[in-house]
């Protein structure tokens, strides 16, 4: 009796620790996706990416201009 008691008791402090968090039921999701975010975020960028990036801003600003001069044409 006095264990049920103490699990009763524990089970609304935990449900009370969760709701205090904004999430409910799902703040183990919300904690663990908050740091797979954070992992995600703290990894550097591929160099092959940046430089992708790169080649395709050159070739935007290449259109730009291509564009530019026809207008003024």
């Amino acid at each position: 009796m006095i264990k049920d008691k103490l699990v009763t008791q524990q089970r609304m402090r935990t449900q009370a620790g969760r709701a205090d968090d904004g999430l409910g039921p799902n703040s183990d999701i919300g904690a663990r996706l908050r740091a797979l975010y954070g992992a995600v975020q703290d990894e550097g960028v591929p160099e092959q990416l940046l430089d992708l990036l790169e080649k395709l801003d050159s070739a935007e600003q290449a259109q730009k201009a291509k564009t530019t001069s026809r207008d003024g044409e």
